[in-house]
């Protein structure tokens, strides 16, 4: 609660309707006290092991981001709180950052820009030389990765580092801080990746006789400053996750879903197969692509509209059409994954 006893409400004693009504400022946020803040004391403990002088400062925001020239790094505001971490996995289907491990691979990524922003490495000549021009198009919703290149570091899901040369920087820089990492063994057949870690520690060692030229004053998107209220918030990001999905070829419908339409549509429709085994689906498809459940979830929502559409039928067993419908999905969620559009070229 805040300073002020009863001016805010209690979010364990209200409903998920309740709790979307009401703006983000208006909500009790603290860092202190929370695993946000266990999490940060433990960023600030790798940042001193390896010798570095910056601390970011961190703070909740609407999403994981580091504000541009400054030192500072914006933690969603649901991670603060065990109540809005469920609201968010009803809203959005997944917690981003919802673990431990995978809050401080975002934190130590974060900070990776942060020690840019401070010192401003991105400016030298080798640092272009070996993770290319900050200046390039930056477009992490499209890029293709090379899944199998070793000139980049795996760190985040979706081969991340590829996205842009200042995210090829954060992610070296995040599999550096790691202190349950060895790089140097992890990365010793993988010259190109090796070197950008090594300029990590001759970077580390400039950074201790650098002025902190990292912008000061207010940080973007901060809760605490937030007047819309959290439907409308989850509103925005459900339409911004959304893509314009291509029509559903109905060859490969009628492919997988292959019965007859005189057979009983108590027992063999499509429709009904779909709604029973989305759960199933959705988390199979998500564990084969690291894509998204809300990407995959509104992907399979349009595929059974489809179904229901075409009156389809199930021609096989529910086990073998399970396999198909995911292996199906897979395929056109990769092809997103490469290209931006689930849509293939036929």
């Amino acid at each position: 609660m805040s300073t002020k006893q009863g001016s805010r409400p209690d979010l364990t004693d209200l409903t998920d309707e309740e709790i979307l009504k009401l703006r983000f400022k208006d909500i009790p946020l603290p860092i202190v006290g929370t695993d946000v803040e266990e999490k940060i004391k433990q960023l600030y403990s790798e940042l001193e092991t390896k010798g570095l002088a910056f601390r970011p400062n961190i703070f909740l925001g609407d999403e994981w981001f580091s504000p541009e020239g400054m030192n500072a790094i914006a933690v969603p505001f649901y991670l603060a709180n065990p109540r809005l971490k469920s609201l968010e996995k009803s809203q959005m289907l997944e917690v981003e950052g919802g673990t431990h491990d995978w809050f401080m691979r975002l934190l130590r990524h974060e900070a990776g820009h942060c020690f840019d922003h401070c010192y401003k490495f991105s400016k030298r000549k080798k640092w272009h030389q070996i993770f290319g021009s900050p200046n390039e198009d930056y477009e992490p919703e499209t890029y293709r990765p090379q899944p199998y290149s070793k000139s980049y570091v795996k760190h985040l899901d979706r081969w991340y580092a590829q996205a842009h040369p200042d995210e090829d920087f954060a992610e070296t820089f995040a599999v550096w801080l790691d202190p349950n990492r060895d790089w140097k063994k992890e990365y010793s057949k993988w010259p190109v990746a090796l070197k950008k870690l090594e300029y990590m520690d001759e970077l580390a060692a400039d950074s201790l006789k650098l002025k902190n030229l990292a912008e000061k004053g207010r940080v973007p998107s901060n809760v605490a400053q937030l007047t819309t209220t959290l439907d409308k918030y989850y509103q925005k990001r459900r339409r911004e996750s959304a893509d314009d999905y291509p029509d559903f070829y109905d060859s490969d419908l009628n492919k997988i879903f292959n019965g007859d339409v005189s057979l009983s549509k108590r027992e063999y429709s499509a429709l009904k197969f779909m709604k029973k085994h989305r759960k199933a689906i959705v988390s199979t498809v998500a564990w084969a692509t690291g894509e998204s459940k809300f990407t995959i979830e509104a992907l399979v929502k349009r595929l059974t509209d489809r179904c229901e559409k075409l009156d389809l039928r199930l021609g096989k067993s529910e086990t073998q059409t399970t396999m198909e419908v995911a292996s199906f999905l897979t395929s056109l969620v990769k092809n997103y994954l490469f290209t931006g559009k689930f849509k293939r070229k036929v």
